[in-house]
């Protein structure tokens, strides 16, 4: 039982989805700390000028978890999805995909942790992703130490193995991991060059990147981006 664990972030770049795509449990880590200028509030797609952010405004106030952060302005779709449909208009799968999550962007959304949740739905939704979603903030977990939290959320749902992303080999404590029966695994990927519109590659961009120009051929391509190793 491979169960999995990260943030909630907002249009999230395919390692995001490659951890989902091979575990066995999915939880989104929406009761720690919000912190600015991460990806829980935006991310980059590309346009005919290159790279391009997105960012969702918010309003917090430090120490709010991302359960609590509020979106600060409700007009701030319109500005995404003008962009997104300028930097994509030639994408070969836009219609594809594009219609189901400009819905989603649209609804009127008072927390960035609910629209992301939106956001993270559909798009698994579309990569096939079948592993069950869970949100912390609906389980019983209340360590707040980062290895005892994740322990805890993996024992609620029966899971004996978890799998970090590979920044995790600097602060995960493993021998605490081995002395609950957890077996600690890391992913390890890198970014898949693809077809691209707008000249060069540029990696690490949101998924709908991938999605566009490769339809359903994104699943099998983000499979392929990596592995997990203990």
């Amino acid at each position: 039982m491979l169960v999995t664990i990260h943030q909630p972030n907002y249009l999230p770049w395919a390692g995001f989805f490659h951890k989902w795509l091979i575990s066995d449990a999915f939880i989104i880590l929406d009761t720690v700390q919000y912190h600015k200028n991460e990806w829980q509030n935006r991310n980059r797609i590309k346009t005919a000028n290159g790279a391009q952010w997105l960012t969702v405004p918010v309003s917090y106030r430090l120490p709010q978890t991302i359960e609590e952060v509020g979106i600060a302005t409700p007009n701030w779709a319109r500005k995404h999805i003008f962009a997104i449909e300028q930097a994509y208009a030639r994408a070969p799968y836009l219609d594809a995909y594009w219609p189901e999550l400009r819905e989603v962007l649209s609804e009127p959304w008072e927390r960035i942790s609910e629209l992301n949740r939106a956001v993270i739905r559909t798009l698994g939704e579309m990569l096939g992703c079948c592993a069950p979603l869970h949100l912390a903030s609906e389980m019983e977990t209340v360590s707040t130490d980062p290895t005892g939290r994740l322990i805890s959320l993996c024992q609620e749902l029966a899971g004996d193995a978890y799998l970090s992303g590979r920044e995790g080999r600097g602060y995960l404590e493993a021998e605490r991991f081995s002395g609950a029966g957890i077996d600690l695994w890391f992913q390890e990927v890198e970014a898949s060059h693809y077809p691209q519109l707008h000249g060069s590659f540029i990696s690490h961009l949101s998924v709908i990147d991938m999605l566009f120009n490769l339809g359903p051929a994104t699943s099998e391509i983000i499979l392929q981006m990596g592995d997990k190793r203990q």
